[in-house]
């Protein structure tokens, strides 16, 4: 049986952000995810806003972790060679009630940490965003808000932790956890089992279920499901434009992708946990709330719509993050809800605190490598740098993906990397094949060819997202 000091549930962006943190010191880790992929639960179901921190309370967790996350975005983006842009955002007012809000969200951001904050009128409001609605009277503008793709980040940082020697397990739900002698764990997964001297539990919408196997705190999940749609590319990227919130939610924001396209976010529903489904509903107010912001955004331009849950704690509305108060040796990275993903590289940092006050000694490594090497973009490299790729590698030169210019060759180095696709959804998070205004239609069947000859399997054992998801049945023809 394989034992490590620190074994991470979870593989999300929380997860592996953690594991990268962790990674620099002498330990074993291992990260555990149930799905075949990291990045698979509410990772991959977000808008990739780095949020900046003056929308959590001052004093609660989400307050603390919040602005330090979005600071250090910069620093982890250089180093793991993931695309982050800090544009800027502006929270609009339509009334003179929303303008008190927006002075309050100063005030509380200045609280928080967050710099630069500032109340502007309606023809500042247009100089940062010529598209921004006429009607607003004012906004909160944010110089330190960005985005990411979020799995984009969760993946960068899972190479890196491998590539310093952090195992990863996938396709490994959990079914037991047990006491070992020493007052370790042993956690039991459909893979295999495992003991670990501290668990760490970021396992998301199923952290409830981790911490009542492990003997942690009692806490109950909420399925807070939201819808969000996806447009085509844009000629300039719209910079992140959000309304007046509400106590429920930061309300329907439209906002510019890395990749050029334009992500409106998010419904706030509770509903059944595991549902992912889209309503029709949920998208009209998306496209409404969307139009009051950016009055000539062009709705028939909808790519994808798409859902996920939020891991909300029921009762809780902030995260926890800490060690457990009932059972040693157990560090809840629970209730990850939004800003989970502007959060997490100070998540990390906070859980490396945490490991140290559970008494692990961490010992530098003296190998510890925080760079990544990014895998190559063809779409974004010059004609030159083309050439010479594909006077290396004709692969280069065979493009799979015609919306998003991808070619064999960046399919078949996302599949070969440490850990690699091995799905089409798990291809698509990591080179955008299929992510483009056909979502597939015309590259799905080769991206199932490349898996299947990579991955040494027939087509029809390569699934589409978790194992079950088949999208080829068996030939057609006997003997093709």
């Amino acid at each position: 049986m394989d034992r490590y000091d620190i074994v991470i549930v979870g593989g999300g962006i929380v997860g592996c952000a953690i594991a990268r943190q962790l990674a620099r010191y002498d330990l074993a880790i291992a990260v555990v995810e149930a799905a075949n992929d990291i990045a698979c639960g509410s990772t991959k179901a977000n808008g990739g806003l780095v949020h900046a921190g003056y929308d959590p309370a001052p004093g609660t967790c989400k307050a603390r972790v919040n602005a330090r996350g979005c600071e250090l975005y910069g620093r982890w983006s250089e180093e793991l060679g993931f695309a982050f842009r800090r544009c800027g955002s502006m929270v609009l007012a339509f009334s003179d009630g929303d303008r008190a809000q927006l002075e309050r969200l100063r005030v509380q951001g200045e609280r928080n940490g967050v710099q630069g904050l500032e109340l502007i009128g309606p023809d500042v409001i247009r100089e940062h965003e010529p598209r921004a609605s006429a009607e607003a009277t004012s906004a909160l503008w944010c110089p330190s808000t960005g985005y990411v793709d979020p799995f984009e980040v969760a993946i960068a940082a899972a190479e890196n932790a491998a590539a310093n020697g952090v195992a990863f397990m996938r396709e490994a739900p959990v079914r037991a956890i047990e006491r070992t002698g020493d007052g370790g764990f042993r956690i039991v997964t459909d893979r295999a089992a495992m003991e670990g001297r501290v668990l760490i539990n970021a396992a998301g919408n199923e952290c409830a279920d981790i911490s009542r196997m492990a003997g942690g705190e009692t806490m109950e999940m909420a399925w807070r499901q939201g819808n969000i749609v996806v447009l085509d590319h844009e000629a300039r990227p719209l910079m992140p434009l959000y309304p007046t919130p509400t106590p429920v939610s930061k309300g329907v924001i439209v906002t510019g992708t890395v990749h050029g396209n334009t992500v409106i976010t998010a419904t706030a529903h509770e509903r059944a946990a595991g549902d992912t489904e889209t309503y029709a509903d949920d998208i009209e107010a998306l496209l409404a709330g969307a139009r009051k912001l950016v009055p000539d955004l062009d709705c028939r331009r909808v790519v994808r719509a798409f859902a996920g849950g939020r891991a909300v704690i029921r009762g809780l509305n902030d995260f926890m993050i800490r060690r457990s108060s009932c059972r040693p040796g157990l560090i809840q990275a629970a209730g990850i809800q939004s800003p989970g993903v502007a959060s997490a590289p100070a998540i990390a940092e906070r859980v490396e605190e945490l490991v140290r006050e559970e008494g692990l000694a961490l010992a530098p490594r003296a190998d510890w490598d925080p760079h990544r090497c990014a895998p190559t973009d063809f779409d974004t490299a010059s004609l030159e740098q083309q050439q010479a790729l594909i006077e290396l590698d004709p692969a280069w030169g065979r493009i799979v993906c015609r919306c998003e210019t991808v070619p064999e060759a960046e399919i078949v180095e996302a599949i070969r990397r440490d850990p690699g696709a091995v799905s089409v959804e798990g291809v698509k998070r990591r080179c955008r094949a299929g992510m483009g205004r056909c979502q597939s239609g015309f590259c799905q069947s080769k991206v199932v060819r490349i898996l299947a000859r990579e991955l040494e399997c027939d087509p029809w054992d390569v699934p589409l997202e978790d194992a079950g998801s088949p999208i080829v049945y068996g030939p057609v023809k006997e003997g093709r």
